[in-house]
């Protein structure tokens, strides 16, 4: 009985170590990108665009004259949003926070002080955000899990410590800028010249926003749109 032995060429071998190669380093590079894009240390600005949603986010820092207000607009309508508390205003208004969360609006975190994070050292503003943290979920019995950084100012390194921390930081893609005392009429024009799905929506509790609100849920509900939470229209964007 013969047996034959087949002599692969020395050249044949190398190219197949160097393509066997060339796919390991491909697959490494694929599994570090997707690890990469997941913890990007970057904020959200929008959510879900597949769907209709759009999302109101109000920032509460400083007064609690117009909230009762708002709440009754958003009641009226059945509608439910984000409200992202300073620690310390929270601090002195637990009941205010307190009555927000039990009419099913969502709680986040705005940072204990409001005070510009890339002015702070990491230690300060890593204090900043767990001191505000543990105010909120000591007033609602849950830890908030989204913080929108006090100025919208942020680094790299803010927002990883932000992730580390358990948040999703968040932004916005359309602002009211009411802080700046527009009328309601261009609050309106603001939103209802920019809408688009999955928006996350800035807004504060002032008399002009206020004002303004119930003619945009209008034109909003009129356009097919369904006005929620920041945490109902960045589910399917994580």
């Amino acid at each position: 009985m013969k047996i034959f032995y087949i002599k692969y060429p020395k050249k044949s071998f190398w190219i197949i170590f160097s393509l066997a190669i060339l796919l390991l380093i491909f697959l490494i590079y694929i599994i570090t990108r997707s690890v990469s894009v997941f913890n990007s240390n970057e904020p959200i600005y929008k959510g879900d665009t597949k769907e209709k949603k759009i999302a109101f986010a109000c920032n509460v820092a400083w007064g609690d004259e117009y909230i009762p207000k708002m709440l009754d607009i958003f009641k009226d309508n059945n509608i439910h949003i984000t409200f992202f508390f300073e620690g310390k205003w929270a601090e002195k208004n637990p009941d205010v926070v307190k009555d927000i969360y039990q009419k099913g609006h969502e709680i986040g975190s705005h940072g204990y002080t409001h005070v510009k994070y890339t002015n702070l050292s990491r230690q300060q503003y890593e204090e900043d955000i767990k001191k505000s943290g543990e105010i909120l979920e000591k007033i609602t019995g849950t830890k908030p899990t989204l913080f929108a950084p006090p100025y919208g100012d942020f680094n790299e390194e803010v927002v990883k410590v932000a992730e580390q921390l358990g948040y999703k930081v968040i932004l916005w893609s359309l602002d009211t800028i009411d802080w700046n005392n527009p009328s309601p009429q261009t609050i309106v024009d603001r939103v209802m010249t920019k809408y688009h799905n999955g928006a996350i929506v800035l807004m504060h509790p002032t008399q002009n926003t206020v004002e303004a609100l119930p003619q945009i849920i209008k034109q909003l509900k009129e356009k097919g749109y369904k006005i929620t939470k920041v945490s109902e229209v960045i589910v399917d964007n994580n």
